[in-house]
Formats: structure tokens, sequence, C-alpha cells
């Protein structure tokens, strides 16, 4: 293929490009920056281009691909020209969470029997509320009140809605009821 001809088949191939950039983009603007990407590199790697071939199977491959990598990139990015999110990355100490850990498992003891008992089935151990229905040998509907009413009164203990024992003792059964239901 001629230099030529091939310039003429890349010109030829542009609406369709832009067609298929802005159906992918879903904006004008960023689908005529793929294209122009495409045709860059389509131009830049021709010597890669097989005479014969789908240019237009090609190009749009390229095209494609150049959208996946953008998008892959701007994932990982977070624009922050001010610096406002770059000011906000400071690690918090970590005795704190462990102080908050430590007040969860002992708020969990201040929670009627069956609600923990859901709550841990279906939070700790990451059952359905089908199957956590089955184990207790009750309804879905009970099982997901259960669960509902336990996150309300945790919110509220550890919200300082109301006071309660943060006792070690309450804080061990709490750890041995979790262990239980993760390991089986």
């Amino acid at each position: 293929m001629s230099g030529k001809s091939f310039r003429d088949d890349l010109v030829a191939a542009i609406p369709m490009l832009r067609g298929f950039a802005r159906s992918l983009s879903g904006n004008r603007d960023r689908a005529d920056d793929l294209v122009q990407e495409t045709l860059a590199k389509a131009i830049s790697n021709r010597d890669k281009y097989r005479e014969g071939t789908n240019l237009h199977a090609w190009l749009v491959t390229i095209l494609r691909n150049q959208y996946y990598s953008e998008g892959r990139r701007r994932w990982r990015e977070i624009s922050d020209a001010e610096g406002t999110y770059a000011a906000k990355l400071t690690e918090t100490p970590g005795h704190d969470s462990q102080l908050e850990m430590r007040e969860f498992l002992a708020a969990m003891q201040v929670l009627p029997a069956d609600q923990r008992e859901a709550l841990i089935l279906v939070g700790a151990s990451g059952m359905s509320y089908e199957a956590a229905a089955e184990v207790l040998g009750t309804r879905v509907g009970t099982v997901k009140s259960r669960v509902s009413r336990a996150r309300a009164r945790l919110d509220t203990l550890l919200n300082g809605g109301e006071g309660f024992s943060r006792d070690e003792d309450a804080v061990r059964r709490s750890m041995a009821q979790l262990s239980r239901a993760m390991s089986g």
C-alpha cells in the first residue's frame, strides 16, 4: 500500500472512528482526542499494519486499547490541582482504630443474644440472610429485622447514645464468638 493510499484510507476512516469513540466515551471532545491519538499511533506503527487486512478493524483495536488504557490510568488518578486531597493524606494513629474495635466488641455484648447471633452470621461469617435463617431456624424477614435492629443499637451505643460497660470480659466474649463464626 503506498503512503498516499494509506493516508487516504486513514482519512476515510475518521468518521467511523469518531462514531466508535463517541459510543465508548460518551463525550465529543474525548472522542476527538481518542481519534487523534489513534491516528497518531497508526501512523507511527504503520509498519505493523499488514496490507490486505482490515484497516478499520486495526484502527478500532488501537482506539479501544487507547480508551481502556486511559480509563485505567484515570481510575488510579485523582484531580487535585489545589492540593486539597493531598493535604488530607495523613495517617491516624493505629491505637485509635484498636480502641474503636475494642469498644465495638464490648458493645456487641450489650445486644440481645438473638440480634448478636444474626449480626455475626450475616456480618462476620458472610452468610446470606437465607442461609442465616436456615441456621437459626427462622424466617428470612426475622433475620433481616434482627440484623437491622442490631446495627441500629450498635450505632446508638458507639455514638454515645447510651452508656455501656467497656470491660475486657465483654471484649473477650465477642472475640471468641467472632472467631468461632469466622472459622466454620
